[in-house]
């Protein structure tokens, strides 16, 4: 039997490869993002409560109410707007399940999406499998600042969708007021959605307001904002997260959800609805991830990479230009065998492989192993 594949041209991703390579080389793996350290442990404990309590069972589609209505109270006291729990909020399998199931919401066969690369791996397959066309733009090297007026040239008839992510993945870029002001002037009058991907909402440093689309209540109309409580309490396999956005959209958003994902795991559910009402459980996050980030950071200032800016997620790109002429693949992969340290290189972020010698490293680990990698790295 054969079939015709809907995504020809894709096979394993980087972040398999890398952390297959790392662990036969029994590599410190500073190259896919996930935390080892462990998770807060009242919040495991109100998981087992929760079980004990008897909430084994489906949750209701939408997600368990006392989960969205915390959220609701999380996004008018983070962003001054209110939401509607009951209708515009859905709790999801993780956040790219979020992005995934927002696109198929709208998108119809030769819809155009707008993708701004570096780009997280699951946009563009995400968009093809729909049936609709990719319009990538490159963000500006080495600032990975949006060109806007590159924006305004590629905007069609068949656009769609603009898609957002920040802080961003890979660069730790994030988006300033001015970026909003750009968004809202291309957008206003016309049938075009945002798709903003936020799971770093509260790994962001150094003071910077994150510009949620959720601050905007004129944007939100024609948004889908999508959210990771893996990312936001250090417990990426848990693979939950939650979808807002207008009552109209989120209906049809919805109807995608339950015949496909339906409801999410209950206990979590639960578990989480308790944990959020103390809001020091998200608000301390950013000076913690903050202060792993410069730990590496000055850690790094040993070696002969020459780090770029990263001002939210769990990510710094470093460049390599001190070190060696090769590409960044062929690095990355040098340098995990060699010197027993997993990276991504930046490139396999960009369809065309554009490469600018950039390396993207993950800094949510303990100490010991931040400081067990730059051992190694300093010998690069």
């Amino acid at each position: 039997m054969q079939i015709s594949s809907k995504l020809p041209n894709t096979g394993t991703t980087i972040f398999s490869v890398m952390s297959a390579l790392a662990n036969e080389y029994k590599a410190v793996n500073l190259g896919q993002g996930f935390p080892d350290y462990p998770m807060n442990e009242a919040l495991v404990a109100k998981v087992n409560e929760a079980m004990q309590a008897g909430f084994n069972q489906y949750a209701p589609m939408q997600g368990h109410l006392p989960l969205r209505e915390v959220l609701a109270e999380k996004v008018q006291f983070l962003y001054g707007t209110t939401i509607n729990p009951d209708t515009q909020i859905t709790i999801t399998p993780g956040g790219t399940y979020g992005i995934y199931t927002s696109l198929t919401t709208v998108l119809q066969p030769g819809d155009e999406v707008i993708i701004f690369e570096p780009a997280y791996d699951s946009y563009v397959p995400n968009v093809l499998v729909n049936g609709a066309v990719p319009v990538l733009i490159e963000l500006q090297f080495p600032d990975y600042k949006i060109n806007w007026e590159e924006v305004r040239r590629k905007i069609t008839p068949r656009t769609k969708f603009i898609m957002l992510n920040t802080p961003h993945n890979p660069t730790g870029a994030v988006l300033g007021e001015g970026d909003i002001q750009q968004l809202r002037s291309i957008v206003e009058g016309t049938n075009i959605f945002i798709l903003s991907d936020e799971v770093y909402e509260h790994l962001i440093y150094d003071n910077i307001p994150h510009q949620s689309i959720l601050r905007y209540p004129e944007l939100l109309e024609r948004s889908f904002v999508t959210f990771s409580f893996g990312k936001l309490y250090h417990c990426t396999g848990w693979k939950m997260g939650y979808c807002i956005s207008s009552p109209a959209l989120m209906q049809e958003f919805r109807k995608v959800h339950q015949y496909n994902c339906f409801s999410c795991h209950t206990p979590s559910q639960v578990a989480l609805a308790g944990f959020l009402k103390d809001k020091d459980s998200y608000l301390q996050l950013s000076s913690f991830m903050q202060a792993k980030r410069d730990y590496f950071h000055g850690l790094m200032s040993n070696t002969r990479f020459s780090p770029m800016p990263s001002y939210g997620s769990y990510f710094q790109c470093y460049q390599y230009n001190r070190i060696s002429e090769e590409g960044d693949a062929d690095f990355a992969v040098r340098i995990t065998k060699e010197f027993g340290v997993a990276t991504v290189p930046v490139s396999a972020f960009y369809q065309s492989g554009r490469d600018h010698k950039v390396i993207r490293f993950c800094f949510a680990k303990k100490e010991e192993t931040l400081e067990r990698a730059v051992e190694r790295l300093i010998k690069v």
